[in-house]
């Protein structure tokens, strides 16, 4: 489900900003300047990168400066030439397996050799612009691949942490933990669990301290306080030590079997390319996220990103540095910290140069069991349990348990390359996998396709429709989206010969495509239209109910007995209610023939129809969902209006959208005086609990609560209503304030004070929304998004806040051409 992706549409009034889906942004007018904020952003990403670069050169086994090499070259180069101006590039986690196997086979100049050819061969890959390729690869493959990784990775750590020495393999540590375990240091625990007590607890500080602390990240106040602890007890621990940079190796010629160096080459190739390529997708979807950075920084250009990667890696291998990516962790900081163009990457590399030439006696206090504990803790973090969710919800479960076994045992490219394999087989599993069944009832013969129609498919759908007998009424229900060739001609010709002899077909489904004389294709609306015939309906009986579940409708009017079927098809010639009373004016829907009928009648008959028409579609995904759980993805929050049916505008289904509704759409700020329990218990649900990845706050056109504020005088009876509009007040102050940009929408301005208080509530309420504590953490720590949206129900038009800036503006989101 895509409802809370950002689409933006073209503003005549910033047109001068805008620039072609991931192509680089446009260059910098005027001298050179760097922002304020460019600054801080450098500087928090720095203090993130110096401890985490020789944590990775040290599990890697390269020389210590290698780590700070890498990171020099990924902020500078990579920076400079890349086409994701905020991800930052660097020694990544995920390269620490593939760098310590080259350098265990090859030892280290040859293995800055083939960091080398790795970025001609990025190089030449950027030139062909073949980047989105990358992207093709599954996400369980992927995600199963980081996982390895971090697994392999978290076991060799481990035995640093114990003041031991890894293995060369997965197994090999495993073997060797109970003798490490026997033989434990006690000084290298405790500085190893002091820093990981550190790197917990650190983000988890409450408060208002809490917070101001928060802005020094955890992993420098972790290795800083164990380095610091260690000094001040006089712990006898192995620390870092940085040679001079005199005796620095650099790159040699590459050594060995010929074949056994291009297979390194090719691994490290392609874990730099997904890595960097998918780092910069979620730096993008980061900066969407953030109002008024998306027309200031622009889309990746993916291929020019694999251009300045492939740079940064014949800089870094030639200086005698480890791989280079983009890494997560510092892209995530450096976009949290406000950085606002790729200044803040390439003073983070600037820094980072700085720091390995003037502060090698502070950096050779640091004991290696609290890089060890640090490196070991973001290998755990790279088994994501968000992932398993995400790859269990789309039944790719065998995919990511494949893949993630195949690295531990195999290697980075043997497991890629078997997730890959069984990922195929998976697909094609899925689109062979067909069910077809038959039965008889109510004197009608059933044909139910469950999946994809394919020529595999085709004897057993033979088989099926020979079950029916000749001059009979045969139903056929095609549950799929795809049918090739030969299946169509096999069922047309089926349907041919059994129209011929007298029977009747009524075909029904997605997409329903066989149509023969003298035979009945059912419409999206649930009416069977002769096709001899168009423009006309078979006689319905009067009972019936001429809608059919999750399809377009007309305000859900039905046929009773009392009001005669139409006989023109509902969407040329709408029937005439019996009264008019106009629909949902009193929260209901008003039908043909209902006049006289009781509410009460008419919730029966809808409940009647569900469990008739509906139940049957739903019952297993919500059988599975019942088993499960809910997993959503989103908060949704919107008005109670009944105008607005959050299923329909977003097009979810049953567990995707956790939905908060209330009179206005309003988020109370949190506090014993202003706050409200229930909203806040939802949000805070919704975001601990659930763990959603994004909410959205969704206000509409005619919005009631809106024009009651808009009305509202001073004095009076303090009603429940009124108490509760009073958490809107902040958004009239907020419309009144000059000093504030106007909420408008894309290519005009407000029709009304109404909509225009509309559009600013959706932007106050998201401001009350980040105040809350649960809302505020999870957007530091990353992992949630908010969006703002305005639903106009007269035009049936969606638009999403995109951004604030000298205007806030909510822009159109466009119809999606349908595929296939």
């Amino acid at each position: 489900m895509s409802a809370c992706a950002t689409t933006h549409a073209t503003d005549p009034t910033r047109t001068k900003n805008i620039h072609h889906s991931h192509s680089p942004p446009p260059p910098p007018t005027g001298r050179f300047r760097i922002a304020g904020a460019d600054l801080s952003a450098s500087i928090a990403v720095f203090l993130i990168a110096l401890p985490l670069s020789l944590g990775i050169a040290l599990a890697t086994g390269a020389p210590l400066q290698a780590g700070l090499v890498a990171a020099a070259a990924g902020g500078l180069v990579a920076g400079r030439l890349g086409g994701c101006p905020l991800q930052v590039s660097g020694p990544a986690a995920g390269l620490t397996v593939v760098t310590a196997d080259l350098i265990h086979r090859y030892g280290w100049r040859v293995t800055c050799a083939i960091t080398v050819l790795a970025g001609l061969a990025q190089l030449g890959l950027g030139c062909l612009r073949v980047a989105r390729t990358a992207l093709a690869v599954s996400p369980a493959v992927v995600h199963g691949m980081l996982a390895g990784i971090g697994v392999t990775i978290a076991v060799a750590q481990l035995h640093i942490v114990l003041g031991g020495t890894p293995q060369s393999s997965v197994l090999d540590n495993l073997r060797a933990l109970p003798a490490q375990l026997a033989g434990l240091q006690p000084e290298a625990v405790s500085v190893s669990a002091l820093t990981l007590t550190l790197l917990l607890l650190w983000p988890r500080v409450p408060g208002r301290t809490g917070r101001l602390l928060r802005r020094v990240p955890a992993p420098l106040v972790a290795v800083a306080g164990a380095t610091a602890a260690a000094a001040l007890t006089g712990l006898d621990v192995p620390r870092v030590d940085l040679p001079s940079w005199s005796s620095h190796a650099l790159a040699g010629l590459p050594e060995g079997p010929v074949l056994g160096v291009v297979a390194a080459v090719l691994t490290t190739t392609l874990v730099c390319s997904v890595q960097s390529l998918l780092g910069a997708v979620a730096v993008d979807k980061m900066v969407a996220a953030r109002p008024g950075l998306t027309t200031r920084v622009g889309r990746s250009d993916l291929d020019r990103e694999l251009l300045g990667q492939g740079a940064a890696n014949i800089v870094s291998g030639a200086l005698g540095g480890l791989p280079v990516a983009g890494v997560a962790v510092r892209s995530s900081a450096n976009v949290n910290a406000g950085a606002v163009s790729r200044n803040s990457t390439m003073l983070h590399g600037v820094l980072v140069v700085i720091a390995a030439l003037l502060m090698v006696p502070v950096l050779d206090l640091i004991p290696l069991a609290a890089l060890a504990a640090l490196v070991m803790a973001v290998g755990i973090q790279m088994v994501s349990l968000h992932h398993i969710r995400t790859v269990t919800r789309h039944r790719e479960v065998l995919v990511y348990v494949v893949t993630t076994l195949g690295v531990v045992l195999f290697g980075i490219l043997e497991g890629v390359c078997l997730g890959v394999a069984v990922a195929v087989a998976v697909a094609l599993h899925r689109l062979a996998r067909t069910r077809i069944t038959h039965e008889e009832k109510e004197g009608a013969h059933h044909v139910h396709v469950r999946g994809q129609l394919t020529f595999l498919a085709v004897p057993r759908l033979t088989r099926a429709l020979h079950l029916v007998p000749h001059g009979t009424r045969a139903v056929v229900e095609l549950d799929g989206s795809f049918m090739d060739h030969a299946a169509y001609e096999s069922l047309q010709d089926w349907q041919n010969t059994h129209t011929a002899r007298g029977g009747t077909v009524e075909l029904t489904g997605r997409r329903t495509g066989v149509r023969g004389q003298g035979t009945e294709s059912r419409t999206d609306n649930g009416d069977t239209t002769p096709v001899g015939t168009p423009g006309t309906v078979q006689p319905t009986p009067p009972t019936s109910c001429r809608c059919r579940p999750w399809t377009p409708w007309r305000n859900h009017h039905c046929d009773h007995p009392r009001s005669p079927a139409p006989t023109t098809r509902p969407d040329t010639t709408p029937a005439t209610p019996a009264t008019p009373a106009a629909p949902g004016a009193d929260g209901t829907d008003s039908a043909p023939g209902a006049a006289d009928t009781p509410r009460a009648h008419q919730l029966a008959r809808g409940i009647s129809a569900f469990q008739r028409n509906t139940a049957p579609l739903v019952r297993g995904e919500l059988a599975r969902l019942a088993r499960e759980g809910q997993r959503p993805s989103q908060l949704f929050l919107t008005c109670a209006d009944s105008r607005l049916v959050t299923s329909m505008i977003t097009s979810s289904g049953p567990g995707d959208l956790f939905v908060v509704r209330n009179v206005g759409n309003l988020v109370p700020p949190p506090g014993r005086e202003s706050g409200d329990d229930s909203v806040a218990a939802a949000i805070e649900y919704a975001v601990d609990v659930l763990k959603v990845r994004s909410i959205t706050v969704c206000g509409h056109s005619g919005c009631g609560a809106m024009q009651a504020l808009l009305d509202a005088e001073p004095g009076g009876p303090q009603t429940p209503l009124k108490r509760w509009l009073r958490h809107g007040l902040p958004s009239v102050e907020r419309m009144a304030d000059r000093r504030r940009p106007r909420a408008r929408l894309a290519g005009r301005a407000a029709a009304d004070a109404v909509e225009q208080l509309c559009l600013t509530n959706v932007v106050q309420q998201l401001a009350h929304l980040r105040a809350h504590e649960s809302v505020a953490r999870a957007l530091l720590g990353g992992g949630l998004e908010l969006h703002g949206m305005y639903f106009h129900v007269g035009e049936a038009q969606a638009y999403l806040l995109a951004g604030e800036g000298r205007a806030t503006v909510f822009d159109h989101v466009e119809a999606a051409e349908r595929s296939g």
